[in-house]
């Protein structure tokens, strides 16, 4: 908004409103470092770490990741960093608890914070709305059937400011509380803030005997049933990504 909008609006007796954009799949340090940035907030917490953020919202900071709703929120000037984050969590709260009453019957989840968690993988794995049902079935499967997860978002955000853009095997084989290569189950708690399709997703998984699915090449998945299966799948990409680069 330029000086000049800005004195019309408040000629015109109304008062200006500025949005901040939090985007699904975000995390946290993402959504404070936006609200750092924003014009005409008012500053209120004294620095990034997951403490300062819990003890203003009075809230347990293990359960941070995942507890606000991503969207754009309108706010006028002067409007504190921390109401904002408020609003956020209050539409998170809100809507999982709408969701978590029309679940699936027998899902495997303990609580709320497992159906997010769930989510918060989901929206990391596919940004195909279409995929989301289907890639909700892989991991409930897996779940069901006693498979570790191995899903690589949950090794990155395990590996925290360690993680450069690439993930070895290494980084596979090296246990942390959120990688799911080593640990079984859900890890201990969101890796991301989901958005209402990945929630609905994790609430309403498609009914499928998939068990694998790796990226086609093309924006989206290949799903299988089988290891065989999965491996000629994965081969079929690796060829597709070599033949692109070679172009």
């Amino acid at each position: 908004m330029t000086v000049r909008q800005l004195l019309q609006l408040l000629a015109s007796g109304k008062e200006a409103q500025f949005p901040v954009r939090f985007v699904e799949g975000s995390r946290l340090k993402e959504w404070l470092a936006e609200l750092r940035q924003a014009p005409y907030i008012k500053h209120t917490l004294t620095d990034d770490q997951f403490a300062t953020v819990a003890a203003a919202l009075r809230m347990d900071a293990n359960q941070l990741e995942g507890a606000f709703y991503p969207d754009t929120y309108l706010y006028t000037a002067n409007t504190s960093d921390i109401s904002l984050l408020e609003r956020a969590h209050t539409r998170m709260n809100k809507l999982v608890d709408e969701i978590w009453q029309g679940r699936m019957d027998n899902l495997p989840y303990k609580n709320e914070q497992d159906l997010v968690t769930m989510a918060s993988i989901i929206e990391k794995e596919t940004g195909v709305t279409e995929e989301r049902a289907r890639v909700a079935s892989v991991f409930i499967n897996r779940l069901r059937t006693g498979m570790k997860l191995q899903t690589d978002p949950t090794v990155i955000y395990g590996m925290g400011d360690n993680y450069t853009g690439t993930i070895t095997r290494k980084d596979l084989e090296t246990p942390t509380d959120y990688n799911t290569y080593t640990i079984s189950g859900l890890p201990p708690g969101p890796i991301a803030m989901p958005g209402r399709a990945s929630l609905e997703a994790a609430a309403h998984p498609e009914k499928t005997n998939y068990l694998y699915f790796v990226a086609d090449g093309k924006g989206g998945h290949t799903f299988t049933t089988n290891l065989a299966s999965h491996n000629k799948a994965v081969q079929v990409y690796r060829l597709a990504m070599k033949e692109k680069n070679e172009k």
